[in-house]
């Protein structure tokens, strides 16, 4: 019983150890850096000067107070279902459409992944040239089915749109080969047994495919949103925030806050709301998961 107590304490000082190097980056990087901005949001800072004014509980008043904070608050909710909802819907149609067998399989799914493993920069900015309203791709396309194209970027209702087609564009190729992972796994036995009982192809789907991809499902759905959430490349790329914040998101506020207003204290204020708001999402999903995800 000594020899295994002894070895047992062995075993856990080496683990230790060999954790050690992560737990000090990880508590540097995240727990720190979590609280040191946590205290942020309590201060008036411009990043010019050493001196932090503690303001206590005031930049939360002004946030909430802010009609421009809520008008972002939304922007960023509206981005993400409209992003996660057509990739996941688009991105399931293509990997059930290339799980059969087609011409070109491995090319189209080249293709259609490609586009994820792009820069978001690069990408941004030839989506830029593609919603130019004279020269545009897009606009002359719509010119051929004599439609009046709109300024893509410079309307207030039609920019958030454009943002959201083309990050669906860059990211449904992911959700469809993760789509297609989770469809390999699925039994073609138990296809064959409803089409003896009698079960149609859509009949199959919704009761097949959709319960048997559900994991699979939820691990899109809280990857995508919290990358959509923290969506800030082509946001500061192709509008800036603009027009009139109509697609200033969260991530670019609270860039715009801190690095171009100089309010630290506001800004950090904004990512503590931030991150609450993915985590309390986070949560509602885990919770939720029992009611819909279905592991067996």
């Amino acid at each position: 019983m000594k020899a295994l107590s002894v070895k047992k304490t062995n075993d856990l000082t080496t683990a230790f150890f060999f954790l050690l190097p992560s737990l000090v980056i990880f508590g540097v990087f995240v727990y720190y850096a979590l609280g040191y901005n946590l205290y942020l949001s309590t201060t008036s800072w411009n990043f010019l000067t050493p001196n932090k004014n503690f303001v206590g509980l005031r930049n939360y008043v002004k946030l909430f107070s802010s009609k421009i904070f809520w008008q972002v608050f939304g922007n960023t909710i509206y981005y993400a279902l409209g992003t996660v909802s057509l990739s996941l819907v688009i991105g399931l149609f293509l990997a059930m459409l290339l799980n059969m067998a087609v011409p070109l399989q491995g090319v189209l799914r080249t293709i259609f992944f490609s586009p994820y493993i792009t820069t978001m920069a690069a990408m941004a900015l030839l989506w830029v040239w593609i919603y130019e309203p004279t020269y545009g791709i897009v606009n002359y396309a719509l010119g051929l089915l004599h439609i009046e194209g709109p300024r893509w970027l410079t309307d207030p209702h039609w920019a958030m749109p454009a943002l959201i087609l083309m990050n669906v564009w860059k990211n449904t190729g992911y959700v469809m080969v993760i789509f297609l992972a989770g469809l390999t796994n699925i039994d073609h036995c138990l296809y064959e047994a409803a089409s003896i009982d009698g079960a149609n192809k859509w009949m199959q789907f919704w009761k097949i495919t959709l319960p048997l991809l559900s994991p699979t499902t939820f691990f899109i759905i809280i990857t995508s949103f919290l990358d959509a959430f923290k969506v800030f490349d082509q946001v500061a790329v192709m509008t800036a925030g603009g027009p009139a914040n109509a697609t200033n998101n969260l991530s670019f506020f609270i860039y715009e806050q801190a690095f171009q207003n100089f309010k630290a204290g506001y800004a950090a204020a904004a990512a503590v709301i931030f991150f609450l708001v993915l985590f309390i999402f986070t949560m509602i999903q885990i919770k939720l998961q029992d009611k819909w995800v279905h592991y067996q």
